[in-house]
C-alpha cells in the first residue's frame, strides 16, 4: 500500500469517527503553503509541513486570504472584528489572554473559512496541541511563532498573502514504524509460543495416551492368564449356596442356583463366573472385602504401577437441559475409583484371545 492510499485511508477513518478514541494519542500534522507578491513580475512561493491540527478540528483543506484581527492580535476581546475584502479568508490569530476555542469562534462570526494559531514568544518554531472542544466546524491548526510572526508581519506591511491548509501525516506511538515492528515481532511470538505450546500439551497427551493403553492391554492380558487359574465349580443341589436366599452374587445380586457356574476368588468369595470374570478385568479387586485378586495370584505389581502413572487424566463433562456438553472439568486423581463410571458390560465372550493386531 502506497504512502499516499493510507494516508487517505487514515484520513477517511478519522472523517468517519473511527479513530476518535484513540485522539488523545494520534495527532495530524497540517501542510501549509502560502504565496504572496513581492512585485508585480516576483511572486514568493512556500510550503512546509509545519503546523499541528487542533484536536477538535476537522482534517480538511482549507484555502483564503490571511486576515488578522483588529487592534487585539490574540483575537480575545468581545468585539474583535476582521477587515476581509474576498472571500474565503484565514484568520491569523496569537495564542494567549483566552482560550482556543474563543479564539475560533471569534473568527468563526466573521465566517472565517480557517483559524491559524502561531505560538507565543520565545518559543521558535514549536507547535503544541490544540484543545477546542466548543468549536468543532472549522478547520483550525497552529503553527510555530517564528513563521507566524512573519506572516503577520506581511500581512501588516499591505501583502496580500494566500494560504492553502491540507492534512499531513498522522503521528502517535501507533503510527510510529519502531513501534509497528516491535507489535508485529511480539505478536509473531506470542503467536509462535501458543502454537508450540498447543503442540507440546498435544503430543504429550497422545504419547501419554499410547502409553497407557499399551500398559493396559499387557496388564489385561496379564489378567486373563492369572484370572484363569481361579478355581471355578458348578454348583450342586445340595451345595449351601443354593439354599435359601442369604448367599447372593455381589456383582449381579442374585441368588445361586443349582447348575450354575462360579468362580472362587482367593479370598474364598464366590461370584458367578459370567459376572466376576469382566469385574476382575476392569476392577481387579474382590467387590465384598477389596483383596487384590491380581496381587494374590502373582501378577507384578511393578505392571501395574507402570499402568497407573502412565494412565492419563480424566475429565469429567458437564452437560446441561438438552444432553449438550458445555465444557470439562480435569479431576485431581489420574484415574477415578468409582465403580459407576469404569462399570462396563461384557458377556463371556470378553475372555477370548484378544486378535494379534491388538496384543501387539
Amino acid at each position: 500500500m502506497g504512502e499516499k492510499t493510507q494516508r487517505s485511508l487514515l484520513l477517511l477513518l478519522c472523517l468517519s469517527g473511527l479513530l476518535h478514541c484513540s485522539a488523545a494519542l494520534v495527532f495530524w500534522t497540517a501542510v501549509v503553503e502560502i504565496n504572496y507578491f513581492i512585485s508585480p513580475n516576483h511572486t514568493v512561493d512556500r510550503d512546509c509541513e509545519c503546523g499541528v491540527f487542533g484536536r477538535n478540528s476537522p482534517l480538511a483543506q482549507a484555502t483564503g486570504m490571511v486576515v488578522l484581527p483588529k487592534g487585539d492580535p490574540k483575537g480575545c476581546q468581545p468585539d474583535s472584528m476582521y477587515n476581509f475584502s474576498a472571500s474565503p479568508w484565514i484568520a491569523l490569530v496569537k495564542r494567549g489572554n483566552c482560550t482556543f476555542s474563543e479564539k475560533i469562534n471569534a473568527a468563526k462570526r466573521y465566517h472565517a473559512s480557517a483559524v491559524v494559531v502561531y505560538n507565543v514568544d520565545g518559543t521558535g518554531n514549536s507547535t503544541t496541541h490544540m484543545a477546542h472542544s466548543d468549536a468543532l466546524d472549522v478547520v483550525s491548526i497552529m503553527i510555530g511563532n517564528i513563521q507566524g510572526m512573519e506572516i503577520a508581519s506581511l500581512v501588516k506591511n499591505g501583502t496580500q498573502v494566500r494560504m492553502l491548509i491540507d492534512a499531513g501525516s498522522p503521528h502517535g506511538p501507533w503510527m510510529d514504524t519502531y513501534w509497528l515492528y516491535f507489535m508485529s515481532i511480539a505478536f509473531f511470538i506470542v503467536t509462535a509460543a501458543s502454537v508450540a505450546y498447543f503442540l507440546f500439551i498435544s503430543a504429550n497427551r497422545l504419547h501419554n495416551l499410547r502409553t497407557h493403553r499399551r500398559a493396559e492391554r499387557k496388564l489385561k492380558s496379564e489378567a486373563k492368564k492369572a484370572i484363569g487359574h481361579l478355581q471355578v465349580r458348578t454348583l450342586k443341589r445340595d451345595d449351601k449356596e443354593t439354599i435359601g436366599d442369604h448367599y447372593l452374587c455381589a456383582v449381579c445380586i442374585e441368588s445361586y442356583k443349582a447348575s450354575e457356574v462360579v468362580t472362587v476368588l482367593t479370598c474364598d468369595h464366590i461370584f458367578h463366573k459370567a459376572c466376576i470374570e469382566p469385574w476382575l478385568l476392569e476392577k481387579r479387586t474382590c467387590p465384598m472385602c477389596k483383596c487384590d485378586i491380581l496381587k494374590a495370584l502373582g501378577v507384578d505389581a511393578e505392571e501395574k504401577e507402570s499402568m497407573a502413572q502412565a494412565s492419563p487424566q480424566e475429565v469429567t463433562v458437564i452437560t446441561v437441559a438438552g444432553g449438550q456438553a458445555m465444557y470439562e472439568v480435569p479431576l485431581t486423581g489420574p484415574l477415578s475409583s468409582d465403580p459407576e463410571r469404569h462399570q462396563r458390560h461384557y458377556d463371556n465372550g470378553a475372555f477370548e484371545e484378544e486378535p494379534a493386531a491388538r496384543a501387539q
